[in-house]
């Protein structure tokens, strides 16, 4: 089953990517606003934005890499066990990350995006289409978590059945002891599973936004805006992964998926930068073009629906509620602490990206 879980995220994945890719080629028209900045940007200061697009490939990549990494080496670390009281904390701080991720960095963008000026002839001037996409992506998170967590329970369900039936008629009288274990074991299992879903859909609202602020970054000519772009996507990239890292350690995946996931959202942004880079320089791509924005909002919008009802309904509501997180006062006001604190680590960072 994991196997199989796996490989439909990953395609997923590659689906999504392809169709981001494929939209923002198809965008590549004129421009709705002027285009003196970027003809004034000289061979020289064109070099010299390439050399930072490139350095900040490497950046990216290697911030991307550690963050996702920490929370997966980590579990190996006796203090960030599920039964260690710092494990609750370090969770309520990935969550805090993520949830500021949808509310103060790509929320906002999608509003910003498709309330242009540009739009203003079209439906989407006359709509508050940013809202309305992001409810809807939130929605169809819910439905995809409830009817796969159903249809993996079901499947689960119908195995525990067979084996029952099995071993019941070869120990008929441990019948009570087996069906107590066995609850037991459903029980886990149906756990890990939705655990397991909530980390690939998670990557695929991360991933989505990651490629976009790679292309971004990768189509801006300007080196004053590039510099601190830099800097600041660098430790975007970090907190995102150790959000991430924390989901994909919890889902007990095998060691080949666990490496795939954290490959792919690494590499998403650097990636995202070359097509950008490629995008400028030889497809005459306008990031203020109609389609252009329409697109990035849209898409915004969606990864941001994913991210705070991911945020909210599967990271932050189950530990909460959990009984050893509200019978401990102190532990409880660590976790909302930690909670703060990834949010407000995130929401510096929206002064600068």
């Amino acid at each position: 089953m994991s196997e199989y879980s796996c490989c439909f995220s990953t395609n997923m994945l590659r689906v999504y990517v392809i169709l981001i890719i494929c939209m923002h080629v198809c965008c590549a028209s004129s421009d709705c606003t002027s285009h003196d900045e970027h003809d004034a940007v000289t061979q020289e200061e064109a070099e010299k934005a390439t050399t930072l697009k490139l350095g900040s490939i490497a950046l990216l990549l290697v911030a991307g890499g550690v963050g996702v990494s920490l929370p997966l080496i980590g579990k190996k670390i006796p203090a960030l066990q599920p039964e260690n009281d710092i494990f609750f904390m370090v969770k309520a701080f990935a969550a805090g990350v993520i949830l500021c991720t949808g509310f103060v960095h790509i929320l906002p963008d999608a509003f910003e995006r498709l309330s242009s000026p540009c739009l203003e002839s079209t439906a989407a001037g006359k709509f508050p289409f940013a809202g309305f996409v992001a409810m809807l992506s939130a929605m169809g998170t819910l439905m995809i978590d409830t009817f796969a967590t159903a249809y993996y329970k079901r499947q689960h369900s119908m195995g525990t059945k067979q084996v029952n039936v099995v071993e019941d008629e070869e120990h008929a009288g441990h019948v009570h002891v087996h069906t107590h274990a066995s609850h037991g074991h459903s029980h886990g299992s149906t756990e890990l599973i939705r655990r397991r879903i909530v980390s690939q859909v998670l990557e695929i609202g991360i991933v989505v936004h990651s490629v976009i602020i790679g292309i971004s970054l990768g189509a801006s000519q300007s080196i004053d805006t590039i510099k601190p772009l830099m800097a600041a996507l660098s430790f975007h990239q970090f907190f995102e992964g150790l959000g991430l890292g924390g989901c994909i350690s919890l889902a007990e995946l095998q060691s080949k998926s666990t490496v795939i996931m954290a490959t792919f959202f690494s590499v998403t942004a650097p990636v995202g930068i070359g097509i950008g880079m490629g995008m400028s320089s030889g497809l005459g791509y306008g990031r203020e073009s109609k389609e252009a924005i329409m697109v990035e909002g849209m898409l915004n919008a969606a990864s941001a629906g994913i991210l705070i009802y991911m945020s909210l309904v599967d990271l932050l509501a189950p530990d909460f509620v959990n009984p050893r997180l509200q019978s401990n006062l102190w532990l409880h006001l660590a976790a909302f602490l930690s909670l703060l604190l990834g949010a407000a680590s995130m929401s510096l960072l929206a002064i600068w990206a």
